[in-house]
């Protein structure tokens, strides 16, 4: 590359290996040094592209969140009767959702960002209300936050449990959760 030329891959990899970072040390372990050495970038390329290392975390989490979001509106929005948006919440749980130890860490770090710090908290309450946007294309409101908070449950169970969560139980949970009472 020539002097003087900008590296227009540079603040990507920035934002990639910091997400990489704290998924292997946790915000606590990452530093504006470590990542600009794991995405081999000068140190002085940090400040250049962050004011300081809250807004590389808020770019980082903001970015997952709405690539987890997405991934959800995608197969929620695929859904025509209520039987395949169940079948969807329950693929939500077992298929797409912190499918990764690198997701799991990741979704933590971020709510426990969020249970200290106001700016973080918004951010995970922009996300929940997503999803539950996203779920209300077939259930109601009151609904949609109860399956929401399922899946997320579920889903850290899943990623925790040593012994395999049975897809069958899942479903079971998502239907006795989506039947209206009195509705056959």
């Amino acid at each position: 590359m020539a002097t003087g030329q900008v590296d227009p891959e540079r603040r990507e990899r920035i934002i990639g290996a910091a997400a990489d970072l704290i998924a292997q040390e946790g915000v606590a372990g990452t530093s504006h040094r470590k990542v600009a050495a794991r995405a081999g970038v000068p140190l002085g390329s940090m400040t250049y592209h962050f004011a300081g290392m809250d807004e590389l975390l808020r770019e980082v989490f903001s970015r997952f969140a709405q690539d987890l979001s997405r991934r959800f509106e995608r197969r929620l929005v695929r859904a025509r009767t209520l039987e395949e948006a169940r079948e969807a919440v329950t693929a939500l749980v077992h298929d797409e959702l912190m499918t990764s130890p690198r997701e799991l860490v990741l979704t933590h770090e971020l709510y426990t960002l969020a249970a200290r710090r106001p700016a973080y908290r918004e951010l995970t309450r922009a996300w929940m209300l997503r999803s539950r946007r996203a779920l209300e294309l077939h259930f109601d409101p009151l609904t949609a936050r109860q399956v929401d908070a399922l899946i997320e449950g579920l889903t850290i169970h899943r990623a925790l449990e040593l012994e395999p969560h049975d897809r069958a139980l899942t479903m079971d949970a998502v239907v006795r959760l989506t039947t209206v009472p009195g509705a056959g």
